[in-house]
Formats: structure tokens, C-alpha cells, sequence
């Protein structure tokens, strides 16, 4: 069976989507406007002296260093911002590979973010949070205790993921969409695509498991901020936006958020 939607020009795809798309220049614009609504809405509730709590991926990344010029340009204070990061690797037993691992998200988050910010500006440690597959269920317990998350931003895998939240077309929609963070196996297709963008290309040691924050957790913030920019981000834009809620292509069990944003390049946009 074939889709009409891969096949849809930039024009088409923005023509009726089932969600809000935005079509920016390119990569640079696409990771300064994510760093710019990460800082705009931590100024906001700074002035209204109250918390932020951001849902953070480690893929997309390219905000992270004008996120960083920014908070330390401004003396902006993030001591009142809560990054609850939405994944790690795990190794065979099922727990953290070591921070200094390449692939590590705790270490890409210590090298290129906390490392790079003014120490008066950053956050207390136990501010900076990533699931454990020890107590899978502090994150949930976390976010009820502060209120709930402001944004979660993140990108969309090869097979629809949001997070390690993997397409299981066993569960029914709104069984997928009440997983909470829990540890998991990466699928054939995430280990391919991820090997290839972040590990070049050494599927023979890509992690086989994760810790993920789930569909619940994300589809609870009160808003959602997603950006696309590979080429394979072409048929995934696409079928985020025009295809059926489905357990098999987890994004679109976000049609119904009532404030996400996709946003991706003209690159992705344009099928030549």
C-alpha cells in the first residue's frame, strides 16, 4: 500500500496538517528558535516567580549552545528550572552506560550544557534529572509533586518514537499513551538510524536497551515543541501530520495535544 502523503510537496504538507507545522530556513533557525522558547519561557515564570520544568531530549541538541550563550549573556538564573531529561542508554543489565561512554546523554548534557554555564546561574544537581531504571517511577512522582511539565521539547525516530517510546502496534492508542517511564529494548530500526547519525555507523555497539520517560508523561505537558531536520525526517513530518493515530508511529498519538509545534527545515520540507 502506498501513501500519498511521502509523496506531498512543501506546499501540500502545509496546506492541512493535523498539527501545527512551522517551516523554518534551515538547522540554525530551527535550534535558535527552540533555545529561544526554552529561554522565554524560563524569563516568564522568573518574573511570576515560579518553577519551569522543561522535558529535555539529548537528539535534537543543536539548541543547547545558544542556550548556553544566552543564559550566561542574560544572567539568566535557571535556579528555579527543573531539566528532567527524557532518556539514557542503558548497557546488558540494564543500567546506565558510564557517563563517559560516547553515547551517553548524562555525559553530553554535563560536557555541552551544565559545564558550560555560569556556576551562579545553574540549577542545583538534583534539578538536573534523567531517568533511573532503578526507580522508574520517580520522574512520574516528580512531575505530579511540581506541577506538572511546561514544555516538552524533543524530535521524532525513524519509526515514529518520541523519547525510547517505540512503536508497539500490539497496544491499543490509549493503552501506548498511559505508558510511563520504564525501561525498554530499542528496536532494529532506532539501533540503524541512530548508529548511523550519532555513532558512525557501529551498529555492532549500539546499546540494545534504554530508560525512556513515556507517552504519558509527554502528552501531559502543557506544551510540546518537536524538530525535525534529517533527510529521513521527510516521510516522518509527513506522516506525523497527515497520518492515523496509530501505536505503530507513537508521534501521531499527539494529534490531539492541545499546543505542540513541529517545526523543521525547507530541507525537510521539500522532497528535491
Amino acid at each position: 500500500m502506498r501513501h500519498e502523503y511521502y509523496q506531498y510537496t512543501k506546499e501540500e504538507l502545509l496546506s492541512n496538517p493535523k498539527i501545527s507545522l512551522s517551516c523554518l530556513p534551515d538547522n540554525e533557525s530551527v535550534f535558535r528558535q527552540m533555545a529561544n522558547q526554552m529561554i522565554e519561557e524560563i524569563e516568564k515564570n522568573n518574573r511570576a516567580e515560579k518553577k519551569t520544568v522543561f522535558i529535555c531530549p539529548v537528539g535534537p541538541v543543536g539548541q543547547y549552545p545558544y542556550f548556553v550563550d544566552m543564559v550566561n549573556e542574560r544572567g539568566l538564573s535557571l535556579k528555579n528550572v527543573w531539566f528532567i531529561n527524557m532518556d539514557e542508554y542503558l548497557d546488558d543489565q540494564k543500567q546506565w552506560v558510564p557517563i563517559d561512554h560516547p553515547l551517553s546523554f548524562r555525559g553530553f548534557m554535563e560536557r555541552t550544557v551544565y559545564s558550560k554555564i555560569y556556576e551562579e546561574l545553574l540549577m542545583p544537581k538534583r534539578q538536573r534529572v534523567f531517568p533511573d531504571p532503578n526507580d522508574v517511577g520517580y520522574i512520574p512522582r516528580l512531575i505530579e509533586e511540581l506541577g506538572g511539565v511546561d514544555i516538552a521539547f524533543g524530535g521524532i525516530g525513524i519509526n515514529g518514537h518520541v523519547a525510547f517510546n517505540e512503536a508497539d502496534p500490539s497496544l491499543t492508542n490509549e493503552e501506548f499513551l498511559n505508558q510511563k517511564t520504564r525501561v525498554l529494548a530499542i528496536t532494529p530500526e532506532t539501533r540503524t538510524a541512530n548508529a548511523i547519525g550519532d555513532f558512525n555507523g557501529a551498529l555492532e555497539d549500539m546499546p540494545h536497551y534504554c530508560i525512556s520517560i513515556g507517552m504519558y508523561e509527554i502528552s501531559h505537558a502543557r506544551k510540546i515543541r518537536l524538530g525535525c531536520f534529517r533527510n529521513w525526517h521527510r516521510a516522518v513530518v509527513r506522516r506525523a501530520s497527515y497520518g492515523e493515530p496509530t501505536s505503530a508511529f507513537p508521534v501521531t498519538l499527539l494529534q490531539g495535544h492541545p499546543d505542540l509545534t513541529l517545526t523543521f527545515t525547507d530541507f525537510v520540507a521539500n522532497l528535491e
